[in-house]
């Protein structure tokens, strides 16, 4: 059985998680956090002559010029600069607009905001003059202005990067699932062609053994079909796995072959499914013709609290034309590996005179 362990949920991600699921809410909060800084800094700068709603009055004015500064860049700009590679262009409607920007900022400040604090437009600020103050626009209002809308940028930046980097992620992962669902469909059917084909053997020769291989074919195909719907499975079961497939050869054999299955697990040790029967099928495979004498495939399965170690060593016979087809296994079993266990698992494959062993060492997954 599965222990679920529930992470502790951090206050940030749930913001954060919220914020991304209604985009404007973090704007929104964006803005109120500038508008409330511009207002503490209006009480620094006027202290006893402070006066909280006309400073939010007067904050609130100057609050709409950075607005269209930071969207102006932002969606305007920056993607006609990098995303369109029109760079003059770009250029260009960035002077044109930060001056029309300041511009705006000014009548603002002259109609709206200074009248809101008893000061009465003067005569010679006229729109001629405020258009042609070009150093007045660039030193009171531009660099106010455009600090925020950098501001603003930056962190439109880093919460794009963050989403594309999320968004890869989330790809890369499917990417890895859709390609081991590929492979497990590759190995299943390959398992069940050379299984159906000993039963087959058995019926043409009418044994008795027949009735029990079809039954344990059929546990077989259980455990493929309703037990390996998970990541990680108990070893336990993988072990009966294992067994009724040795059991299954083991017919087919008769008394040509000897096997040995020796295991010493933990009973709570988990393993990707369908791994280590890829391995005890290549075994069998290179076992060569039936008929063969003095075949031998010795397993051996233990797991510790660091990893489960599993080898396996069989009789091997080189000119064997099943032997090539027999690798098609293990080329999908290191491929499963590395999307299941990436760096976390050694295999060894080894022929030695006429023995050929596997190895297989797995770094223990916390379920």
């Amino acid at each position: 059985m599965e222990t679920l362990y529930l992470r502790p949920v951090n206050i940030f991600e749930k913001i954060e998680r919220h914020i991304n699921e209604r985009r404007w809410l973090g704007h929104v909060c964006f803005w109120a956090i500038i508008l409330m800084l511009s207002v503490s800094y209006g009480k620094y700068v006027d202290r006893d002559k402070f006066s909280f709603v006309l400073t939010l009055g007067t904050c609130s004015i100057f609050l709409l010029p950075q607005i269209l500064a930071s969207y102006f860049l932002a969606y305007f700009v920056i993607p006609l600069f990098l995303g369109k590679k029109k760079y003059s262009v770009a250029v260009i409607c960035f002077i044109v607009g930060s001056y029309l920007i300041c511009a705006i900022a000014r009548l603002l400040i002259i109609h709206i905001a200074e009248p809101l604090v008893g000061l009465i437009p003067k005569d010679f600020e006229t729109l001629g003059e405020v258009l042609g103050n070009v150093p007045k626009l660039l030193y009171v209002y531009f660099y106010p202005i455009f600090s925020i809308a950098f501001i603003f940028l930056i962190i439109k930046f880093i919460k794009d990067q963050n989403e594309i980097q999320r968004r890869s992620l989330m790809l890369e992962k499917e990417k890895a699932e859709t390609e081991l669902k590929l492979l497990k469909a590759q190995l299943n059917p390959h398992f069940l062609f050379n299984t159906l084909n000993n039963i087959y053997s058995l019926s043409l020769d009418n044994s008795p053994a027949t009735s029990k291989s079809i039954a344990r074919l059929s546990e077989i195909l259980d455990h493929i079909l309703y037990q390996c719907n998970h990541q990680y499975v108990p070893l336990s079961g993988e072990i009966n796995l294992l067994n009724n497939y040795i059991e299954l050869e083991k017919l087919r054999y008769d008394e040509n072959l000897s096997v040995s299955f020796q295991t010493k697990i933990d009973e709570k040790a988990c393993i990707s499914p369908l791994l280590l029967i890829s391995i005890v099928e290549n075994a069998f495979k290179h076992l060569g013709a039936e008929d063969a004498d003095h075949m031998s495939v010795n397993i051996c399965l233990r797991s510790t609290p660091s990893g489960i170690y599993f080898k396996t060593e069989n009789t091997f016979i080189k000119k064997d034309p099943g032997a090539a087809r027999g690798k098609i296994g293990l080329v999908n079993l290191r491929r499963q590996l590395d999307l299941l266990y990436a760096k976390k698992y050694s295999l060894d494959i080894q022929e030695s005179g006429s023995v050929f062993s596997v190895t297989l060492m797995l770094n223990n997954i916390v379920q």
